[in-house]
């Protein structure tokens, strides 16, 4: 004998919205459901200046004297704390990197810092 589950159409609906919902708290970063991908939160806050390839050869990487993330001798002096407080806080020093801490939490900035250690040549 064979055992089937069958739902309702309304359970259905109300198990399909939770598990599709993404929750985000007050400054926009996932607090529920699966993580935005580093490549995605790369495209939608840093390629404006780093560029695809992470040698800030765009026009306002250039304006804004925005970091070579691809700068072996960079990448290899600098410390992944160092870049997770420079993407959480910004800096001001060089040009103008703006602070991401309102719009992603700790767990997404890891991420960043991994994805910008791939841009080494």
């Amino acid at each position: 004998m064979s055992l089937k589950l069958v739902l309702s159409p309304f359970v259905f609906i109300v198990l399909s919205t939770l598990c599709i919902g993404v929750n985000s708290d007050a400054r926009g970063a996932n607090t529920t459901g699966p993580p935005r991908t580093a490549s995605r939160m790369y495209g939608q806050y840093c390629i404006s200046c780093h560029g695809s390839d992470g040698r800030s050869q765009t026009k306002k990487g250039k304006y804004n004297h925005a970091r070579d993330l691809s700068d072996a001798k960079w990448q290899d002096d600098v410390s992944d704390e160092r870049i997770f407080n420079s993407i959480m806080n910004g800096r001001n020093i060089r040009g103008n990197m703006p602070a991401f801490k309102d719009k992603l939490n700790e767990q997404e900035v890891e991420s960043l810092v991994e994805y910008v250690r791939r841009f080494k040549k």
